[in-house]
C-alpha cells in the first residue's frame, strides 16, 4: 500500500488499485513513482500468476495531474536552452517507464475501466494485455486538445490495438467516446453493467488465467511479444525455440495426467 496504490493478492491474482479516488486517480508524482515499483515486485513474486490493474471511485483516471506537473510542464516548456530540455526529456522518459513497467510484466495485465480515462489512462490501459469497462466509462486521447503530443505509450501501442483511420480519428480529435464504441473498434474486449459487475468480472477472468501453467501463460506472452513485427516464418522459427527450450516441463507432465485420470490439473509453474 502507498498513498496512491493499494496491492491486494488471493488465489494467485494480484489486484493493483489506482487509490486516489478524491482525485478522480489523476497520476501525481507519487503515481508515476510507485507504479514501476508495484509491478516490478509483482513481476518477481513466483505466488503472482496475473495482475488486474482497477480503481477505487467513480473514475478510472482523469490522466496526469496537472495541477502537480502543469508548473514543470510549463516552465520546461519556456525553457528553449539545452537544459530545458533535457529535463524534459528525463521527465518524460521517466513517466514512459512507468507505463512500460505493465507491458513489460511477464504475468497477464488486465485493466477494469469505470468513468472517466482520459489522456495518461489511455497511455496505462493500453500497456495492458487486456482491457474491459463497465458501461459509464469514458475514454480520451486528450494530449491534442492540452496542446501536446502523447509522449508515454498511446502513440506507439494504440495502432497495435486499432486500425489506422481509428486511430488518427482518436487521437487528431481528441474526442470523448463511450464504452460501446470502444468494445465495437476493438479497444477493451467486453462492457459490463456497472463498477460492481466490471471488477467480477475482471477478476472472474484473472482465475480463469491464474488456473493455467503458468509457464506456458507467461512463456505465450513472451512470444507474442518478441515476435510482433516479425515476418511468419521468423515468428514461427522463434516460436519452435521457445518450445524446444520450455515444452518439457513438470506442467506439460502435469497436463498430461491430470487428462488421463479426468481430473484438474495443479500447476506450479516448473
Amino acid at each position: 500500500m502507498t498513498d496512491v496504490l493499494t496491492v491486494e493478492i488471493e488465489d494467485h491474482v494480484a489486484t493493483v488499485w489506482l487509490d486516489r479516488p478524491d482525485a478522480r486517480n489523476a497520476m501525481g508524482p507519487d503515481l508515476w513513482r510507485d507504479l514501476p515499483l508495484a509491478m516490478g515486485r509483482l513481476d518477481e513474486d513466483p505466488e503472482v500468476r496475473v495482475v488486474v490493474v482497477a480503481a477505487r471511485g467513480p473514475a478510472f483516471s482523469v490522466g496526469i495531474d496537472l495541477k502537480a506537473f502543469g508548473g514543470f510542464m510549463a516552465g520546461a516548456g519556456s525553457d528553449d536552452g539545452v537544459a530545458g530540455r533535457r529535463a524534459l526529456q528525463a521527465q518524460v522518459t521517466d513517466m514512459q517507464r512507468t507505463m512500460s513497467s505493465l507491458a513489460d510484466c511477464r504475468k497477464p495485465v488486465i485493466a477494469a475501466v469505470q468513468g472517466y480515462c482520459l489522456g495518461a489512462g489511455v497511455d496505462l490501459i493500453t500497456a495492458c494485455d487486456i482491457r474491459l469497462a463497465s458501461e459509464d466509462a469514458v475514454f480520451s486521447v486528450r494530449e491534442t486538445r492540452m496542446a501536446m503530443v502523447a509522449d508515454v505509450g498511446t502513440l506507439q501501442r494504440l495502432p497495435r490495438i486499432l486500425n489506422p483511420g481509428q486511430v488518427a480519428d482518436l487521437v487528431f480529435t481528441g474526442r470523448d467516446f463511450d464504452a460501446a464504441e470502444a468494445h465495437r473498434i476493438g479497444l477493451v474486449s467486453a462492457v459490463y453493467a456497472d463498477q460492481a459487475d466490471l471488477v467480477k468480472a475482471a477478476r472472474e477472468l484473472a482465475d480463469q488465467i491464474a488456473a493455467n501453467s503458468p509457464l506456458a501463460v507467461q512463456g505465450s506472452k513472451a512470444v507474442l511479444a518478441a515476435t510482433d513485427g516479425m515476418t511468419t516464418q521468423a515468428a514461427l522459427d522463434y516460436a519452435a525455440l521457445w518450445s524446444a527450450a520450455f515444452l518439457h516441463s513438470n506442467d506439460l507432465q502435469e497436463a498430461v495426467m491430470a487428462f488421463l485420470e479426468k481430473r484438474p490439473p495443479t500447476f506450479d509453474g516448473t
